[in-house]
């Protein structure tokens, strides 16, 4: 006759792990899918000013940056302590923002280019008067749409 065990009283099975890779596969891909990784790599003294009334803007329009600050202390040496503008990752002069600013249009849909909105980081200790060539050039390029960002948020102002 066969010998039946008893089964005790209070002990759990144990816990079913055949759905674990699938749970760890889906949070893997939602963390790519989600994650935005950096898009330009700063070669520039970037503190931004304080702002006390800001305004946000509307993520749906494309937005391109340009960045003006002394260069950091890796760049120092090879470009001076001079403020300079950033576009994309490399340094640029002013006479470069009108090709930027085309190259930026040419990357958008027809019906988004009227929405282009050019966001000008500027450290707060930089001279306005590369500001001021910024803007005229950017005037060239009928790019009138200029966001000034801030250390608290977006500020924008219309030139036109």
């Amino acid at each position: 006759m066969a010998k039946f065990n008893k089964k005790k009283d209070g002990d759990l099975p144990p816990v079913n792990t055949a759905a674990l890779p699938d749970i760890v596969f889906m949070l893997l891909f939602f963390f790519m899918v989600a994650t935005v990784m950096r898009e330009n790599t700063l070669k520039i003294a970037n503190i931004l000013p304080l702002a006390n009334q800001v305004e946000k803007l509307d993520k749906k329009n494309p937005i391109s940056y340009i960045y003006i600050g002394k260069p950091s202390d890796n760049y120092t040496s090879k470009f001076g302590t001079e403020a300079r503008i950033q576009l994309n990752d490399d340094f640029a002069d002013v006479s470069e923002i009108i090709p930027f600013i085309n190259q930026e249009r040419a990357a958008l849909r027809e019906e988004l280019i009227p929405f282009l909105t050019v966001s000008l980081k500027v450290d707060k200790k930089s001279n306005m008067g590369i500001v001021g060539d910024v803007k005229q050039e950017l005037r060239k390029a009928n790019a009138l749409k200029i966001n000034y960002t801030t250390g608290t948020g977006d500020v924008s102002a219309n030139t036109e």
